[in-house]
């Protein structure tokens, strides 16, 4: 028989955590659509960002960074979302935050911002992001489809999360400049 003195009372059992998703973004032109993504759609996850490694990260050193990167920002998420704006595609840091999402073999979800042009029915987006689109290891949704519905977020998470990394293609040269 169980001695229910001895067990911890059921309130006191620790809440679930949530799980950590990594958002890699253009802080200057995108700032917004972070807020709103982690205001309306922040419930099922604990949303990390990197608060501008330009200014955090006092190195032009492409592998110092990067060893920053996976160990103090992505080691504690299990995918990154690459929210795609105008500048996106030619930003050296999210260029190196897809980089080291792919090294830790973690999920990858690119999301079309409504500021991103469309151009005979494409977009342009991180060339590394395209390479894994185009492989079937990243998912690629429209912010429409998203925005204020935490339901479809989390399915795009849950299937990038469970791609075979057998997938990923990380082969492309790191961008060293911002274009």
């Amino acid at each position: 028989m169980t001695n229910f003195s001895d067990t911890a009372p059921f309130g006191r059992y620790p809440a679930p955590t949530k799980p950590n998703v990594f958002v890699s973004y253009h802080h200057r032109h995108d700032q917004w659509y972070y807020e709103a993504l982690s205001h309306n759609l922040g419930l099922p996850y604990c949303f990390m960002q990197d608060s501008s490694l330009d200014r955090i990260i006092d190195s032009e050193s492409a592998d110092y960074v990067l060893r920053r990167i996976r160990e103090d920002y992505i080691a504690g998420s299990s995918c990154t979302i690459v929210l795609c704006g105008t500048e996106t595609p030619v930003r050296k840091y999210v260029d190196w935050e897809i980089y080291a999402t792919l090294q830790k073999r973690h999920g990858l979800v690119g999301v079309k911002l409504p500021s991103l042009s469309l151009i005979a029915n494409g977009c342009s987006k991180p060339p590394r992001l395209q390479d894994n689109i185009d492989s079937g290891y990243a998912e690629w949704v429209w912010w429409e489809q998203v925005y204020n519905n935490p339901d479809a977020l989390r399915e795009v998470v849950m299937r990038a999360r469970a791609k075979p990394y057998q997938l990923i293609n990380n082969a492309r040269e790191k961008r060293l400049r911002n274009g």
